[in-house]
């Protein structure tokens, strides 16, 4: 994998990059099957045999299961193409924080990045490794070992570096269950059905070229959903199938700890430099 910089590819939009992950995508599992009938998005359900329709609209669960997320107090994990990434928004106190992981040690590129966001401040920790790591413009003023200051100016609109606490949710759910063609209950607080990706573009969880590769099979990808007993998501699984160059990859959100997440701690004053230009250049 050549490395000129970093694109795109980190936190949501970029991080099921297959490209970034060094093409660790992950195998997809098929959704299983249930006798429950399926629901279009306009809520018509199809009846399988004799079965009857489900009561109420499955869709509109879902929808409903993004609601609390806007509220901007919440843990997640994202998963997929060999990245990771963990966190919490506490939109009380107007803060983030993201770890994110890009790869293993033993990839052409690994990184690490520790992200910290208290409005009006920002600081990231890198930690960049691997066979190409060395090859990146100013690396030895990257891999510092403390939080870099960011300039608010240089990263408006960043999606790598930046956070809008407009819109709370890294992984974009929201967006993502508008895009669902079908869906059919499997159990309590359980769903399944297919998402057209070209659709949630917008979400940021799904890598643009790989909605192109997917060509018509984009409109139609399968997924599972869980709700918690209350009714907020708590688990998103999208099953991207193989497409051009890419892998087969499973994608996997979870929520947890509605209401209860905590502010995040801004690094101690002397682990703290001012970014430099090299690392506004690898994100850009």
């Amino acid at each position: 994998m050549t490395v000129r910089r970093l694109s795109a590819g980190l936190v949501a939009a970029a991080l099921f990059t297959p490209g970034l992950a060094a093409c660790n995508a992950t195998g997809t599992t098929e959704a299983g099957s249930s006798a429950s009938p399926t629901v279009s998005a306009s809520g018509t359900a199809a009846a399988t045999g004799a079965a009857t329709p489900v009561p109420g609209d499955a869709k509109q669960a879902l929808l409903a299961s993004t609601r609390e997320i806007s509220n901007g107090n919440f843990r997640f994990t994202m998963s997929g193409a060999g990245s990771t990434a963990e966190g919490q928004v506490h939109e009380p106190s107007q803060s983030a924080a993201m770890r994110v992981t890009v790869g293993k040690p033993t990839d052409d590129l690994f990184m690490k990045l520790d992200l910290v966001h208290h409005k009006p401040d920002s600081w990231v920790k890198v930690d960049l490794g691997g066979t190409t790591a060395s090859s990146l413009p100013g690396v030895q003023k990257l891999n510092l070992g403390k939080y870099q200051h960011l300039d608010q100016t240089r990263i408006k609109g960043n999606r790598n570096l930046g956070f809008d606490f407009d819109k709370v949710d890294p992984a974009g759910s929201e967006v993502l269950t508008k895009g669902i063609t079908e869906v059919r209950q499997t159990g309590d607080g359980a769903y399944a059905g297919t998402i057209d990706v070209s659709k949630a573009a917008e979400a940021g969880s799904v890598d643009p070229t790989v909605v192109t590769a997917l060509g018509a099979q984009a409109k139609s990808v399968p997924f599972t959903a869980k709700l918690d007993p209350q009714g907020r998501l708590s688990e998103m699984v999208i099953q991207i199938p193989a497409a051009g160059q890419a892998k087969a990859q499973e994608i996997r959100i979870t929520y947890s700890d509605y209401g209860s997440a905590t502010a995040a701690q801004k690094p101690p004053a002397d682990q703290v430099v001012e970014a430099p230009a090299e690392l506004y250049n690898l994100f850009n």
